[in-house]
């Protein structure tokens, strides 16, 4: 009986493919970073085809190295950078523009249009969301107003949409199954996520056709198979989740109350309140953890643009380290007498500020600033903007101030012992990193393996969660404050820096 289940992990700047035995661990990898595009200043693509070859290869290379044959594998999962945009020909699968990625603002002249025009109320009181460039509703707008005769293709119907995992599954299948689940859609301003539809009042105010969108199914479902040409025979598709709700899932995250954050290019918290769809006072966003059996459990969710970002910015662009591994060390030997501040808006603010227009900036230099303190404050504005979300999330759900939440943790920069402490330290609240740090994949497989019946219900594989090692907090609540307070005031100078509206 196949037993092996295989994880797509489709991330911002690679591709990652992972085996997994039957009980959860890890067979083979195989990863391949690909190129990213930058026409313009804010905007960010990959060409989809990349997205796809590197797909395949290592799709190709975990199998190979696990010695698992397609008739192995009982089901694949797919998870995928949310909110990343692609259209493509209904006849002939060639994309129309490259991918536009969720990092890109080209489109906060259409976002402030729609608020001009006074639809965000409903788009928020719809969607959870709040009318960013980061959702992509308006990439598509963007795409059909900006690619020739594309608006037209659309109306006929020979156009479609999708978000990566769309995008992927559409070509593992031949063209056959254009679907996506309830994840990803929540991330569209596109989707009604109190009634779980697409919504036509939406369409219409974004101006994006139904014939475009994809059919929207449970987080664990059947998703169609694969044509036999790729891997030498079928495999089918059981299982897709957005990544932060696909690394919710991986952290077992499945009770209310419980939160995890995942450290990768950017940060992403989500707070699980289960049933209830929170409506944020604090400029959070309400969305879509899963979907199971047709009933959808929802979260609270702070992102941050940028984290891991902000550790490649030392290395590539001021040359300060030459691995990521070097900033805890060199963060160490910091002057204490200092108090240098980075606000990362290298990309503007998000949650729970959501300005685009802001550029980051450094507080605090003297003319004894050097690599390590910029290392330093590197390090602790990924903690600060943690604590930002933390708070916001607190005030918007008391439960969760009741719950003593503890944060689990995941994502490359966790692999940072001086950041968790850290971050516990600010928090005042443990946090934990998990035995298996690939959560994202382990919540895509999840999914794949509990509609292949290989994997449990979710509470018999919460209990299979093990923890690596807890971060208790140790800073003075003196000291603690004296930085928070510090932080606050340095987002505060960013924030007056605001060019306003063009």
């Amino acid at each position: 009986m196949a037993s092996h289940i295989l994880a797509i992990d489709q991330g911002t700047t690679s591709s990652r493919a992972i085996v997994f035995r039957s009980d959860m661990s890890i067979a083979a990898q195989a990863q391949q970073e690909f190129p990213q595009h930058f026409p313009a200043s804010g905007w960010v693509e990959h060409e989809p085809e990349d997205i796809w070859t590197s797909t395949i290869a290592t799709c190709r290379e975990a199998m190979r190295k696990a010695d698992v044959k397609p008739s192995g594998i009982a089901a694949i999962g797919i998870t995928n950078q949310r909110e990343t945009t692609v259209v493509w020909d209904r006849a002939t699968g060639q994309a129309v523009h490259r991918a536009i990625v969720w990092q890109d603002r080209r489109t906060a002249e259409i976002c402030a249009r729609l608020k001009a025009d006074g639809h965000e109320p409903l788009i928020t009181a719809r969607t959870g969301l709040i009318v960013d460039p980061y959702f992509s509703g308006t990439k598509v707008a963007w795409i059909l107003d900006h690619v020739p005769g594309a608006r037209e293709r659309a109306g006929r119907g020979e156009l479609l949409f999708g978000t990566v995992d769309s995008y992927l599954l559409w070509r593992l299948t031949g063209g056959k199954v254009h679907a996506t689940d309830a994840t990803n859609a929540s991330r569209t301003l596109l989707f009604d996520i109190h009634k779980g539809a697409w919504d036509d009042d939406l369409l219409k105010i974004l101006r994006v056709p139904r014939s475009m969108l994809p059919e929207v199914r449970d987080s664990s479902a059947d998703f169609g198979e694969t044509i036999s040409e790729l891997f030498g025979g079928v495999i089918t598709i059981r299982g897709i989740a957005g990544d932060q709700q696909a690394a919710t899932i991986g952290q077992a995250c499945f009770t209310p109350g419980m939160m995890k954050s995942t450290y990768g290019t950017g940060c992403f918290a989500l707070l699980n309140t289960g049933a209830t769809a929170v409506a944020s006072k604090n400029k959070l966003l309400t969305t879509i953890a899963y979907q199971l059996n047709g009933r959808r459990t929802y979260a609270l969710e702070g992102s941050i643009f940028v984290a891991g970002s902000a550790v490649q910015w030392l290395r590539d662009g001021l040359g300060l380290i030459k691995h990521a591994s070097e900033t805890g060390p060199l963060a160490d030997a910091n002057d204490t007498t200092q108090s240098v501040y980075l606000v990362p808006a290298f990309v503007g603010l998000g949650a729970p500020y959501w300005n685009p227009r802001v550029r980051g900036a450094l507080f605090g230099l003297t003319r004894n600033t050097g690599p390590a303190e910029i290392a330093h404050a590197v390090l602790e504005s990924v903690c600060y903007q943690t604590y930002d979300l933390w708070a916001a999330m607190r005030a918007d759900w008391p439960e969760a101030a009741s719950a003593n939440t503890v944060l689990r943790v995941d994502g490359g920069m966790t692999a940072s012992d001086w950041t968790m402490q850290r971050l516990a330290d600010l928090l005042n609240a443990p946090v934990d990193r998990p035995m298996i740090q690939e959560t994202t994949a382990v919540g895509a497989a999840y999914l794949a393996g509990l509609g292949a019946g290989v994997y449990p219900e979710p509470a018999r594989f919460a209990d299979s969660w093990r923890l690596e090692r807890r971060f208790k907090p140790n800073m003075s609540e003196a000291t603690r404050t004296r930085k928070l307070k510090g932080w606050a005031q340095a987002v505060k100078g960013v924030l007056a820096s605001d060019p306003g509206e063009d």
